[in-house]
């Protein structure tokens, strides 16, 4: 019987332990609801508000932006939305597809404005054989030291 109560306890101590380490549904959901309010936020052109969203590379929205200081965010995400062929589409679906530390890994799909799913085609002279259409990304968020959750990774790029 002691041994039973012995082994019940270890197996306890080793679920908690095993809890601890892998990142609760809350805070996944909490992931994904960020990636979502970022590209809603983009898609609506409330650039200020899906800056507070992302803590990505500005160096490709700089260098396709040559003409607008690297600290005017808002400039910046309003040409890359609106003029640089990146893709501010309202999410369809987010699917968790790993956790890496406090680095969450999404499998995300997009909508058209028509409600249609997004799908990215072959460019540049090639066909759908040599660059199949693709409608599903992955995308980073992070959780920071802070608690908050960010998104690491800029919208589809469309040449």
């Amino acid at each position: 019987m002691e041994t039973m109560k012995t082994a019940a306890k270890s197996l306890l101590i080793i679920a908690l332990m095993l809890g601890a380490c892998t990142p609760s549904a809350n805070e996944s959901e909490q992931a994904r609801q960020t990636l979502s309010d970022f590209f809603d936020s983009l898609n609506q052109g409330s650039y200020i508000q899906a800056d507070q969203f992302f803590a990505g590379d500005y160096q490709l929205m700089t260098n396709n932006n040559p003409s607008i200081d690297p600290d005017d965010h808002q400039a910046l995400w309003s040409n890359v939305c609106t003029i640089n062929g990146f893709q501010c589409l309202t999410v369809r679906t987010a699917t968790l597809k790993e956790t890496n530390g406090d680095e969450y890994i999404f499998t995300v799909e997009f909508n058209n404005a028509d409600g249609s799913l997004f799908v990215l085609g072959p460019c540049c002279g090639a066909t759908e054989t040599e660059m199949p259409p693709v409608s599903r990304f992955e995308y980073r968020v992070q959780k920071m030291p802070d608690g908050r959750f960010v998104v690491l990774d800029l919208p589809v790029y469309v040449p």
